[in-house]
C-alpha cells in the first residue's frame, strides 16, 4: 500500500538500498531529473538508465504501485501540487473544508507536518548540515528567495550571535555575483527554496557549487532542483489549509539547528553573547526593569 504523505522521490530513497544493482541504476535515473523522468512512456524511462522494460515493472511494484500507469497518476499529481499557484492552491481546499474553526484545522495540519517531517528526516544528514554551518573556518552565506527570505534572515541574525565570517545574501539576484566573487572552495551556502523555485537561486548554487562551495539545502518535500547539487538536504513537510504553503516545519529545523549550533560552538557563543549584551548596555537598546 502506498503512503500518500510520501512523494515517489521519498519512497524511492527509503527503498534504495535494498533495490538490485539494476533497480538502484533506475532509481538513480528517476532521480537525476525528477519529477520529469517519469512521465513519459515505459520503454522510454527504461532505455534512458539503461536497463530493461521488466526492471522498471518491477521496481514500480516494490515502491508499492501495482503497475506503471498508477505510478505515473502519482507523479502527475505531484507535478500539479508543485505547480499550483495560491489562488489554485485555496480553490482545491475550500470546497471540502471542514466545520471545524480554521485555528483547529490548521493546528491539525502543522501538527501533521511536523510528525511526517519528523518520521523521514536523516539525523546523520541533519548533524552533517549543522557541522558544516557551525564551522567557522568556513565563511557562511545564507540566502532565500521571494518569502523565504524571511527564513533566512532569521538564521542569518542568530549565526550573527554564535559565529563570525559569515555574509547574508540578498535575495535580488541583481547582486548575487558581488558575493560569488568571494566565495570560495569550502565555504558554506545555506539556500532556502520552496515550491513555486525560483530558476535565479538554482542558477546561485550552481556557480557556488562551481566555486568549490557546500550546499546546505532547505526545501519542501517534492524538492527543489537544487537538490540535485546539494550536499544536505533538509525537506519540510508544508500543505496547510490555506493559499499558501506553510513554514512551521522548516522554521522548526532552522531552530533545532540554531540549537544544536550553540552547543557545538559554546565557549564562543557564549563569550559572543555577553560581549553582545555589554554593546546592548552600552547603547541603551532594551529597557532594563531592576
Amino acid at each position: 500500500m502506498v503512503d500518500a504523505n510520501l512523494t515517489i522521490s521519498d519512497r524511492i530513497q527509503e527503498k534504495l538500498d535494498g533495490l538490485t544493482r539494476a533497480e538502484r541504476q533506475l532509481a538513480l535515473s528517476i532521480l537525476e531529473n525528477y519529477p520529469a523522468s517519469g512521465l513519459g512512456p515505459l520503454a522510454t524511462l527504461a532505455k534512458g538508465a539503461n536497463v530493461s522494460v521488466p526492471t522498471v515493472a518491477r521496481m514500480v511494484q516494490k515502491l508499492g504501485y501495482k503497475g506503471y500507469p498508477d505510478f505515473q497518476a502519482d507523479l502527475r499529481d505531484e507535478l500539479g501540487a508543485i505547480a499550483k499557484g495560491p489562488i489554485a492552491r485555496h480553490e482545491t481546499w475550500a470546497g471540502a473544508a471542514p466545520t471545524e474553526h480554521i485555528l483547529n484545522r490548521f493546528t491539525e495540519a502543522v501538527i501533521d507536518n511536523i510528525r511526517n517531517t519528523m518520521a523521514h528526516i536523516d539525523p546523520v544528514a541533519f548533524d552533517q548540515a549543522c557541522a558544516l554551518v557551525a564551522d567557522q573556518r568556513r565563511h557562511l552565506y545564507i540566502v532565500g528567495g521571494r518569502i523565504t527570505h524571511t527564513l533566512a534572515e532569521y538564521l542569518f541574525m542568530h549565526m550573527q550571535v554564535i559565529r563570525p565570517n559569515l555574509t547574508h545574501v540578498q535575495s535580488t539576484s541583481n547582486t548575487w555575483p558581488h558575493y560569488l566573487l568571494n566565495a570560495g572552495d569550502g565555504d558554506v551556502f545555506v539556500i532556502f527554496d520552496v515550491r513555486r523555485y525560483e530558476n535565479n537561486t538554482l542558477k546561485l548554487a550552481e556557480m557556488a557549487r562551481a566555486r568549490g562551495a557546500k550546499v546546505v539545502l532547505f526545501t519542501d518535500h517534492w524538492r527543489s532542483p537544487v537538490h540535485r547539487i546539494a550536499d544536505v538536504c533538509l525537506t519540510s513537510q508544508i500543505i496547510v489549509p490555506s493559499a499558501w504553503d506553510s513554514a512551521t516545519t522548516t522554521m522548526l529545523l532552522i531552530e533545532s539547528m540554531i540549537s544544536a549550533i550553540q552547543t557545538l560552538n559554546w565557549d564562543s557563543t557564549k563569550n559572543r553573547m555577553q560581549e553582545l549584551e555589554d554593546i546592548f548596555d552600552k547603547t541603551k537598546l532594551f529597557r532594563k526593569f531592576t
